[in-house]
């Protein structure tokens, strides 16, 4: 699959680029890219919740009230989960929600995402993109020039630029990050994916090994 190679500026450089094939060509596999997901997700959980059970309930134990003759249910301590303030039943813990995926499934499937994207059209290839300086309104400004602004963005380099990251910091709905770092939920969630041109190498490269 060729792609057209843009420069900073949006403009066609009149150069094109074929993807890698064995990357971006292959047939995803969406059982693993819901894999790799559900995984990033899980590890972004704290799972610190924590109800107070019946033991560690701070209400007084004493007996509410006779055991016969009220005509009521009997009742024991304050504790009880049928009183209102009383200990939860089967309430949350504090638990890991992390769990193991192998390493050639979480391959898959980022090769998976990469695929899918350029199926739908939605890879575009830069050329190269350097900033002087951290400045925010240099990377709307890039936006703006690819007419990729408003949308998701994920901008994929060959190594990290600071400069470039700095600048995208608080712009909405834009991520950078470099071809070594990227996770599958970042390529699944962008609506547009921009790779630098020395970034594909450096793609291919790491599914090579």
């Amino acid at each position: 699959m060729e792609v057209i190679v843009y420069n900073s500026k949006g403009e066609d450089t009149g150069k094109k680029v074929t993807l890698p094939e064995e990357v971006f060509g292959i047939e995803p596999n969406q059982h693993a890219i819901y894999l790799d997901v559900k995984q990033y997700l899980a590890n972004q959980r704290q799972g610190t919740h924590k109800a107070k059970e019946r033991a560690e309930n701070a209400h007084s134990t004493r007996k509410l009230k006779k055991q016969k003759g009220t005509g009521g249910a009997r009742a024991g301590s304050a504790k009880s989960p049928v009183f209102v303030g009383g200990g939860t039943i089967f309430g949350p813990r504090p638990r890991d929600y992390s769990f193991k995926l192998n390493k050639k499934v979480k391959a898959l499937a980022r090769q998976s995402a990469y695929a899918v994207k350029a199926k739908a059209n939605n890879i575009s290839v830069i050329d190269n993109i350097t900033l002087e300086a951290p400045r925010t309104k240099d990377y709307i400004q890039f936006l703006n020039d690819l007419n990729v602004a408003g949308r998701k963005t994920l901008l994929i380099l060959p190594d990290v630029n600071t400069n470039v990251i700095l600048s995208s910091r608080n712009v909405q709905k834009a991520k950078v990050t470099t071809a070594s770092q990227v996770n599958t939920y970042d390529l699944m969630n962008a609506d547009q994916l921009l790779i630098s041109e020395e970034a594909l190498s450096t793609i291919q490269t790491l599914f090579d090994k």
